[in-house]
């Protein structure tokens, strides 16, 4: 690759958005790239993010793994930058975008008090990064749908804030970009549903994340967790990224592994049964349809066909439901969290069968 290298200076695009154009096109992975860069994996998320400017070292790192002259992605950064303070000019002489813009949550502390002009200029920036937009209607356009659509679930036990759940799936979206994926193949993620499954018999997610996000990724699915921000309920959501790539986004909300691997299979669910759609769910009570059939699907994975009838004859026996969970390929807790659902015993009953997290244990494996 030379000099010439595709950009359009007018166009508000982040340089990340060629870093990740150049990786898809040579099939280069995030790990390869990083390699060449100081910081890594770390550079390479803030690059792709928006949030870490390329630099002169960076400039030579890209051209060494990508292509391209280091000139050339210094020259794509600074009509990036151009770009961006026109949009920030722009969008400062209407009050009313402004404060629409203001009112979205992003990550980082917000300030705090009046703001100044320079500090809403600052925040009005963080925005148009995160979102990778330049206007607000261009926004509208891309994430106001999912607002207003009925396909975005919210928790009908809590109150959940639409800025704070759109947040977290963007920040889910640019997870994605440093994991590498086969083209989006419906097939191969059904094929691989049983291997998924045995997943839920490994208690640390240290050890089946990996696993997972392996299986997913063979079949075209790249899988993020995230823990929710603040006001967003959300368990996990499901949606296509790319033509050729999906995402699953997990929370860990309940930090149980029944909750856990419930959400993953209803989130496989949507993806083979409802295709392209967006869905965020939260506590995934049956609103409509799609939310039954996706239940549906779930419970059928943890408890298969074949299994059903032995499954309707268990007890409160504790044995006998360990058993049963180690012929099915399940964890126990999976199985006890079933019993639950269909009122075959109450909600407080055998919980010591199912595994718990705690969140500075899962510090090392969220995104």
């Amino acid at each position: 690759m030379t000099e010439g290298l595709d950009f359009t200076a007018d166009w508000f695009s982040k340089p990340g958005d060629s870093v990740r154009s150049q990786m898809a096109r040579r099939q280069i992975t995030a790990d390869r790239v990083a390699e060449h860069l100081d910081g890594g994996i770390v550079t390479l998320k803030g690059l792709l993010a928006g949030t870490t400017a390329v630099d002169e070292r960076h400039a030579r790192s890209l051209s060494v793994a990508l292509g391209g002259t280091a000139g050339f992605w210094l020259r794509r950064q600074a009509n990036y930058d151009e770009a961006m303070e026109r949009a920030v000019d722009r969008t400062m002489d209407d009050d009313a975008e402004v404060s629409a813009w203001l009112q979205l949550q992003v990550p980082g502390d917000r300030p705090r008090g009046r703001m100044s002009a320079a500090t809403r200029r600052v925040e009005l920036r963080r925005r148009l990064s995160f979102f990778n937009v330049g206007t607000m209607d261009a926004w509208h356009a891309r994430y106001g749908r999912i607002c207003s659509d009925t396909l975005f679930r919210t928790s009908q036990a809590f109150e959940s804030e639409d800025s704070a759940v759109l947040m977290w799936l963007r920040s889910g979206e640019i997870g994605t970009d440093v994991i590498s994926t086969r083209p989006w193949n419906a097939g191969n993620l059904q094929d691989r549903l049983d291997e998924i499954r045995k997943l839920s018999q490994v208690r640390q997610p240290a050890r089946f994340l990996p696993k997972l996000k392996t299986l997913c990724a063979e079949a075209g699915v790249a899988v993020v967790t995230k823990r929710a921000p603040e006001r967003c309920r959300a368990s996990g959501a499901s949606r296509m990224v790319a033509p050729d790539k999906a995402m699953i986004l997990l929370s860990f909300r309940g930090l149980s592994d029944d909750r856990f691997w419930f959400t993953v299979f209803h989130e496989i669910g949507h993806l083979l049964l409802h295709g392209a759609r967006t869905f965020v769910d939260a506590d995934m009570e049956e609103l409509d349809q799609s939310e039954r059939e996706a239940n549906e699907f779930a419970a059928r994975v943890i408890i298969p066909d074949n299994r059903v009838e032995r499954f309707g004859n268990l007890t409160r026996n504790r044995d006998d439901v360990v058993r049963f969970s180690v012929e099915t390929d399940v964890s126990p807790g999976l199985t006890v969290g079933q019993m639950q659902h269909r009122r075959m015993i109450g909600p407080t009953e055998m919980n010591y069968l199912k595994r718990f997290w705690k969140w500075p244990d899962l510090a090392a494996v969220l995104d």
